[in-house]
């Protein structure tokens, strides 16, 4: 056998960076109640089963016996989690004399009852099968419920040697193959990455800002502007005649509609501003917001969005320079509005998508400056303005020479206090009148965004509505890592009956995206695996990186070493929650690759920070893997045989008990 030199395969990545994790806090999947019956760990236990999280599954289950539930189902699933992906030389002293125990206890099995079919054929696989057995065995197994079925071909396929060996292997392989397509995988499997999306929310409307001294000058003004008038008509009828009069209420007529015309010509000016400053580029370059923060994340959001979604026909660049006010503008509401609720960048993402959309949707329709249309004077506003002016000079000046003539010092004085009060008063009132229309318009326009919001929420919430089960993703995964198992073994030539055992080191790979439910495993998008193949030459091993939401992988290297070449295995950082594995080679660097990361800010209110760890390296297979090379690194290749040796006398007891059974 060919020795090639060693290498670390972790250099430059023991660190790995994974993204902030998502845990699907609304999920109650795996919360087992408080002061559970039986009947409740057992059916928890199935879920962990399912989830290949095999050591918490067998205490469950163990736990759930201890209470008194014992049924034909319950000692199926019970055999299953004992035995799963495990050899019977494999098992613990403790565990063999357990299941001995069970077998023992599994006299008088009704062969009525559907899982005690099952129940025979598990006992039926535990004693050795011949080669002219092997059909009338794949024939029971195959007649099975669909349940009983895969739990026996996902789980057992390590347990039987020789040709049974390598049919149920053939089966097992079969079985994953289809399943790790199935049920949609690539178009949901990203979803169970996603966070919870936040729901949409709105600027509040700004209420009304008017200064105080518009309210006194307009108060004032309208007041002294009164009086003045008042006094006006008082000489007017010292005249005697009925052209002051007529003056007047002309002057009065031309004014109410040069006010009219005014403010709302004043008003229109004032929006047309306030929106050009919404989309104008800015000056100069905004400062960068704090790095791992949430404004430069929405920051990154907005730029990635408005890269990806360029309107049809159009330069990138040229909208990119086009847009950069407005999404500015749209980033500085998005960071006002969740900023201070704690929420991570990736749940308002759909957020910044729709006003990414929205903005291109205006921008192919040429509606996005619309508003200056709209904001555009009227020719009645003019009217009323330009003639409300005129009328307003000439009536002044109608009535005007006729109370002068009256009385000149008076009637001049009170026509100038009348035009000194209105100016400033008009003046005031145009901006009173402008605020409280921009009180309305927004309004108005907070509640079509709002609208529009929570249609697109509820649009992504409903694509979101199928995302996998954590079931799912681990039969997924469970099925990648079969198939490379296969494929491995298709590399080097072997045969399932070659191997004495395979082992997996499953660690996250660098920057992939992580997710779990409460009490659960981690899942990631992408992994880095370390396969390890036992043959009776010595070990192979196999480097993988798999892309979980596309089931693509390649192997990044292999390598040969024989049982005496492994010096130590060790995994390190067990009390901070951030193990990394070890593997030391007499001739060679050690292998070193970090298999998990501490929960960080991600854990809910009764989840134990130690226990989240040990799920996670438990359905990672991590306790059978350091089991596995930890007696290779003790022993070297005697391990293989003193393995069998240790177990041989608890398997004679184990076979009469069997033997008992089926006879």
């Amino acid at each position: 056998m060919t020795t090639p030199t060693t290498t670390n395969v972790a250099q430059g990545d023991a660190h790995v960076d994974v993204q902030a994790g998502v845990v699907h806090g609304d999920i109650n999947f795996y919360r087992v109640p408080p002061n559970p019956s039986p009947e409740e760990q057992f059916a928890f236990a199935l879920k962990y089963l399912d989830a290949r999280v095999r050591d918490q599954a067998r205490e469950l289950i163990e736990k759930a016996v201890a209470g008194g539930y014992v049924t034909t189902e319950v000692q199926f699933y019970r055999l299953i989690a004992l035995l799963s992906g495990r050899t019977l030389r494999q098992l613990a002293s403790e565990e063999l004399d357990r299941l001995t125990a069970i077998c023992a206890s599994l006299a008088n099995l009704d062969d009525h009852d559907e899982w005690a079919a099952g129940l025979k054929v598990i006992i039926r696989l535990l004693a050795p099968v011949s080669t002219a057995e092997t059909d009338f065995v794949v024939k029971e197994i195959d007649a099975l419920n669909r349940r009983q079925r895969d739990g026996i071909y996902g789980h057992l396929e390590a347990l039987l040697e020789g040709a049974m060996q390598e049919e149920i292997w053939r089966k097992s392989v079969a079985l994953a193959d289809s399943q790790r397509t199935a049920k949609d995988r690539f178009n949901r499997v990203w979803k169970f990455f996603h966070p919870t999306p936040a729901q949409p929310r709105t600027l509040p409307v700004q209420p009304a800002a008017v200064a105080l001294r518009d309210w006194l000058r307009a108060g004032a003004g309208a007041a002294v502007f009164t009086l003045a008038v008042v006094q006006m008509i008082v000489l007017a009828t010292a005249h005697g005649t009925l052209d002051p009069f007529l003056g007047l209420l002309a002057a009065l007529i031309g004014l109410a509609a040069f006010c009219v015309g005014g403010a709302d010509r004043y008003y229109r000016g004032t929006r047309l501003r306030a929106k050009e400053a919404q989309i104008r580029p800015p000056r100069q370059r905004r400062r960068d917001a704090p790095p791992g923060g949430f404004a430069r994340k929405v920051d990154r959001l907005f730029d990635r969005y408005f890269r990806r979604y360029v309107p049809e026909g159009t330069d990138r660049g040229y909208w990119l320079d086009q847009t950069a006010g407005i999404r500015r503008h749209l980033r500085d509401e998005v960071v006002e509005l969740y900023r201070e609720q704690r929420i991570e960048a990736e749940r308002v993402a759909w957020l910044v998508r729709h006003l990414v959309g929205d903005v291109r949707g205006q921008w192919e329709r040429d509606t996005l400056t619309a508003y200056r249309q709209q904001l555009r004077t009227p020719a009645r506003t003019k009217a009323l303005h330009v003639g409300g002016l005129a009328l307003l000079a000439a009536g002044s000046l109608w009535a005007v020479s006729a109370v002068v003539t009256s009385a000149p010092l008076s009637g001049t004085g009170w026509f100038l206090l009348a035009v000194v009060s209105a100016v400033p008063a008009v003046r005031s009132s145009f901006r009173i009148v402008a605020e409280r229309r921009r009180v309305a318009d927004d309004h108005a326009e907070r509640k079509d965004k709002d609208t529009a919001r929570w249609a697109a929420y509820h649009r992504w919430c409903h694509k979101l509505s199928d995302k996998p089960s954590d079931t799912e993703m681990a039969t997924w995964l469970e099925s990648d890592r079969k198939v490379l198992v296969d494929q491995a073994m298709q590399q080097y030539r072997l045969r399932p009956s070659q191997v004495i055992a395979h082992a997996f080191i499953e660690a996250p790979a660098p920057s992939c995206k992580k997710a779990r439910y409460p009490q659960g495993p981690w899942r990631y998008s992408r992994y880095r695996l370390l396969l390890f193949l036992l043959t009776d030459d010595g070990v192979r091993q196999v480097n993988i990186d798999l892309d979980f939401e596309t089931a693509a992988s390649h192997t990044t290297q292999r390598l040969n070493y024989r049982f005496d070449a492994v010096a130590a295995v060790r995994i390190d950082g067990i009390a901070s929650r951030q193990q990394t594995f070890e593997l030391t080679l007499f001739n060679g660097e050690p292998i070193s690759i970090r298999v998990s990361d501490p929960d960080n800010g991600t854990l809910q209110h009764d989840e134990n920070p130690t226990k989240i760890a040990e799920l996670s390296l438990d359905a990672a297979g991590l306790s059978h893997t350091l089991h596995v090379l930890e007696g290779v690194a003790a022993e070297g290749k005697e391990w293989v045989k003193h393995r069998r040796d240790r177990a041989d006398e608890k398997l004679a007891s184990l076979a009469s008990a069997i033997r008992g059974l089926l006879d």
